[in-house]
C-alpha cells in the first residue's frame, strides 16, 4: 500500500510538472491518473497470463511430469496454500518463476533444463523458494510495481514525443507566465529524463530484497538450506540463457535468466535485477 501510494504521489507530481510545462489545463494530470488508474486494473488482474504468454510456457499435468506435481502439491499443502497452476518453459537454461495476484490465482513455472539438472532435493528447495513469492504475497507486489514502473516511463516518452513533435502550446504571452512555464518546461525535461531512472531503481531494489526474503523462507519451508544452494549453484553454472526472458520479465525469475549480466561493481550493481547468487548461497549455508 506504502509503494502504491507513493507511486501515486510521484505520477500525479509528474502530471503536474508536464502539464505546466506543455501550457495544459488541470484536466491533463486528470487524465494521465485515470489512464493509470485503467491500465494497473487491466495489468492487476491479466499480469499472470501475460508473463506466460511471453515466456511461452505450457500447463503440466500429474500425468506428464509426476515428480514435479508432486513436489508442487506437498510443498503446497505444507505451506498451506492451495496447490498453484503448474507450468514449464521448453528451454535448456534452468530457471524459475512464480506468478498471480494472490495464492488462489498462484502460478509456479520452471524449465525443462531445472527439471533434467536438478535431484529432488534441490527442486524441493527451488520450488520452496517460489511458493515462498507467493504466500509472501511478492508476486502481487511486484506486478504492481512493474506496472507503475512501466506506466511512468510511457508518461516521460509521451512528454518528451509531444515537445518534439511541437504539441505544446508554446510560452504565455504574460512575461511572468512565461517564465514560470519555462522553469517548469526545465523542470519537466529534467523529470522526464530521470524519472523512469528513479522508478527503475527501486523497482530492481525491491526485487533484489524479495529474492533474500524468499530464499529464507524457502529454507525454513523444507528445513533443508542446502538444497536451495546447491540449486543456486548449478543455476550459476548454467551457461544458457533463458530464451523468451525479456526485460519485463527478468527479476521474477528465481535468478538472473540474461547470463553475464550480473556485476559486482557498486553503481552498476543498482540495476542487477538480482542480489548476487554468491551471497545467496553463502546466507543459505550459514543457517
Amino acid at each position: 500500500m506504502l509503494i502504491m501510494v507513493l507511486f501515486v504521489v510521484f505520477i500525479t507530481t509528474l502530471g503536474y510538472v508536464f502539464q505546466k510545462a506543455l501550457g495544459y489545463g488541470v484536466g491533463f494530470t486528470g487524465f494521465i491518473l485515470v489512464i493509470a488508474g485503467i491500465s494497473s486494473l487491466i495489468s492487476y488482474y491479466y499480469s499472470d497470463q501475460l508473463v506466460l504468454m511471453t515466456s511461452g510456457a505450457q500447463p503440466v499435468s500429474e500425468k506428464e511430469n509426476p515428480e514435479i506435481y508432486h513436489i508442487v502439491e506437498n510443498l503446497s499443502i505444507g505451506d498451506g496454500l492451495p496447490k498453484p497452476k503448474i507450468y514449464m518453459i521448453h528451454d535448456p537454461s534452468p530457471n524459475a518463476f512464480a506468478t498471480g495476484r494472490d495464492p488462489q490465482h498462484a502460478v509456479v513455472c520452471v524449465t525443462s533444463g531445472l527439471v533434467s539438472l536438478m535431484n529432488k532435493s534441490e527442486l524441493e528447495g527451488v520450488i520452496a523458494h517460489e511458493l515462498s513469492h507467493v504466500k509472501n504475497l511478492d508476486t502481487r507486489l511486484m506486478a504492481i510495481v512493474a506496472i507503475l514502473v512501466g506506466f511512468v516511463a510511457i508518461l516521460a516518452n509521451m512528454f518528451m514525443n509531444t515537445l518534439w513533435w511541437g504539441g505544446f502550446r508554446g510560452r504565455d504571452r504574460d512575461n511572468q507566465n512565461g517564465n514560470i512555464q519555462a522553469i517548469f518546461l526545465l523542470i519537466g525535461i529534467i523529470f522526464a529524463i530521470l524519472s523512469p531512472i528513479v522508478a527503475t531503481l527501486i523497482q530492481l531494489a525491491v526485487s533484489r530484497k524479495r529474492e533474500y526474503l524468499a530464499d529464507a523462507s524457502g529454507a525454513l519451508l523444507t528445513r533443508y538450506p542446502e538444497g536451495l544452494a546447491s540449486a543456486l549453484e548449478k543455476i550459476a553454472k548454467s551457461p544458457y540463457s533463458v530464451r523468451t526472458a525479456t526485460n519485463a520479465t527478468a527479476h521474477l525469475f528465481i535468478a538472473n535468466p540474461f547470463k553475464g549480466k550480473d556485476t559486482k561493481v557498486w553503481f552498476a550493481s543498482l540495476f542487477d535485477t538480482h542480489p548476487p547468487i554468491e551471497d545467496r548461497i553463502k546466507i543459505l549455508r550459514s543457517m
